[in-house]
């Protein structure tokens, strides 16, 4: 006698429209959900970028004079808004990377190199930062750049700061101290510390230029200048905005 054995098939799944077997995964439920937060904070991100410089090209901007110099390139784009992300602009020394070398040259040293200072803007609480001259890190300080008029000298002290967009200003950092400049007025005040001296200056002018543009660092002598410089819109390296004052007597 033989015999025979025969496998059954498993029994069918019910109709009800779901796999037997499904990868373990986000419920369905909770998928829209999830992308619409996904959603919200790309948008909210994006928008603490860009918000910060359409408000400063609505409500600040306007109000400074567009100075077209004639040294500034014919070349250059302006839609370079960010700037070359290669370039490292916490060197002082790649503010001006449009400008021929000997040009750069003719400014970059000083019988005065490596002098530190301190400068204040209270409306800013701007307190006691240092201002080195010779350096080309504005990580580690503000710079005054190479033969410009040191301060109380006839002649124009010319200081380069860093600045990122506004939200994230610290007076103590020096990555971000010049972030909110813009926001400086005909008549305020700006105090140096040089050689245990105080000298008290009025903000006289304020103005935007071309990133080339060196007619920033012209001398005058005809009085006691100090001259602040820094990105604008903060944020982005579209122009530099200049911040003139004059020495006044207490």
């Amino acid at each position: 006698m033989s015999y025979l054995y025969l496998k059954t098939l498993p029994p069918p799944a019910k109709a009800s429209g779901k796999p037997r077997f499904s990868r373990p995964g986000i419920p369905a439920k909770f998928r829209r959900p999830i992308a619409l937060v996904l959603l919200g904070l790309g948008l909210y991100f994006v928008s603490v970028a860009l918000l910060p410089i359409i408000s400063f090209q609505i409500e600040y901007s306007r109000r400074f004079a567009q100075i077209v110099s004639p040294l500034a390139s014919a070349n250059y784009s302006r839609d370079s808004v960010l700037g070359d992300i290669a370039t490292d602009y916490t060197q002082l020394n790649n503010w001006f990377t449009r400008t021929s070398p000997e040009t750069l040259q003719s400014t970059s040293s000083s019988p005065s190199d490596h002098l530190i200072y301190q400068i204040s803007i209270p409306k800013l609480k701007i307190i006691n930062a240092n201002v080195e001259i010779g350096s080309m890190d504005l990580a580690k300080s503000l710079i005054q750049y190479p033969q410009t008029a040191l301060p109380g000298q006839l002649g124009n002290a010319v200081i380069f700061g860093h600045s990122v967009l506004p939200q994230f200003f610290n007076p103590k950092s020096y990555l971000t101290i010049f972030s909110t400049l813009y926001k400086l007025e005909t008549g305020d005040e700006i105090a140096v510390d040089f050689d245990k001296i105080h000298y008290r200056y009025l903000v006289d002018e304020i103005y935007e230029v071309k990133p080339e543009d060196l007619s920033v660092l012209e001398q005058r002598f005809d009085g006691q200048y100090l001259t602040l410089i820094t990105c604008s819109p903060p944020g982005t390296y579209l122009r530099r905005l200049v911040i003139k004052a004059r020495i006044v007597d207490y």
